[in-house]
């Protein structure tokens, strides 16, 4: 039924507490399941003591990231539906049950996080508020959490999108973009948010501008028109504001070359929003 997948970088300290609790809810919850931890190549003994629990551990030599550990785990996973969950102490682990209980109706339940340690401080808030409002226009619909660590999916489906989502700490964030922007079914279910255990691993400036970068990928990818359009109008306005303001102060010829570039601009960028839009739509009846 369920395979719990675990990734770990230099987690030595919780890993064996997490493998446990997760034990103990799943024993509860009475369905078939397994844990998989993921030691992605850690410095300290994190793999070590999660072998000692009892569980498969696997390993990479090298740290390779979030997402490649999660890929690594989701291959060697022995059923359907995978659950992810950090080794941090972070996530109420023991409400994993009701995230369960919404499969299989929908494709993808995600542990929507809430309360400080979510939101953090004044630069995190509003990091986190861009991602969402742009997440929310890529997809048209609202996304309380994007990229919770905390969620249960169906393993065929992630597996057809492994080339595209990201390997890195973006892992959640381009899995639920491949999720919605292709019409599956995803449910969030609230939960608490608590301040992990050791050093964070994300970098707020760099894992930001990433971010940023693979949002617009996937976007690019699964709804390209949502990109060449927004530049197109933008294009179209400053052209027509330009072209007014220099009208406006006496010099109409520029005013209308402005208006003119603008066009021929705005028009270039619509024609490769709508090639791109007609190779999605190729690509999508192949599959």
């Amino acid at each position: 039924m369920l395979s719990v997948l675990v990734p770990s970088y230099n987690e030595s300290r919780y890993i064996a507490e997490t493998v446990g609790r997760v034990r103990a809810t799943m024993d509860g919850a009475g369905v078939p399941y397994e844990i998989i931890v993921i030691d992605d190549g850690s410095s300290d003994d994190t793999g070590a003591k999660a072998e000692a629990t009892g569980v498969t551990v696997l390993r990479h030599p090298t740290n390779l990231g979030y997402g490649r550990a999660l890929k690594t785990g989701m291959r060697r996973a022995a059923y359907d539906w995978c659950a992810i969950l950090d080794a941090d102490g972070s996530y109420p682990i023991e409400r994993l049950p009701d995230l369960l209980a919404w499969v299989p109706r929908f494709d993808m339940v995600v542990g929507a996080r809430r309360g400080k340690h979510y939101w953090g401080g004044a630069s995190k808030r509003w990091a986190r508020t861009i991602l969402l409002r742009l997440v929310t226009f890529a997809v048209g619909t609202r996304v309380p959490d994007v990229n919770s660590g905390m969620r249960i999916f169906r393993k065929d489906i992630a597996l057809a999108h492994v080339a595209r989502i990201s390997s890195g700490f973006s892992f959640t964030t381009t899995l639920t973009l491949a999720m919605l922007l292709d019409e599956h079914f995803v449910r969030y279910e609230p939960i608490d948010y608590f301040e992990r255990v050791g050093e964070s691993k994300v970098r707020m400036g760099r894992d930001s501008l990433r971010m940023l970068q693979i949002v617009t990928q996937a976007i690019l990818y699964y709804n390209p028109l949502k990109v060449f359009l927004p530049i197109c109008f933008a294009a179209l306005a400053v052209g027509a504001s330009l072209g007014l303001l220099l009208a406006a102060v006496g010099a109409p010829v520029a005013g209308v070359l402005a208006l003119a570039v603008s066009g021929i601009g705005a028009i270039v960028v619509g024609a490769l929003g709508l090639v791109a839009e007609a190779i999605r739509l190729h690509r999508a009846e192949k599959t």
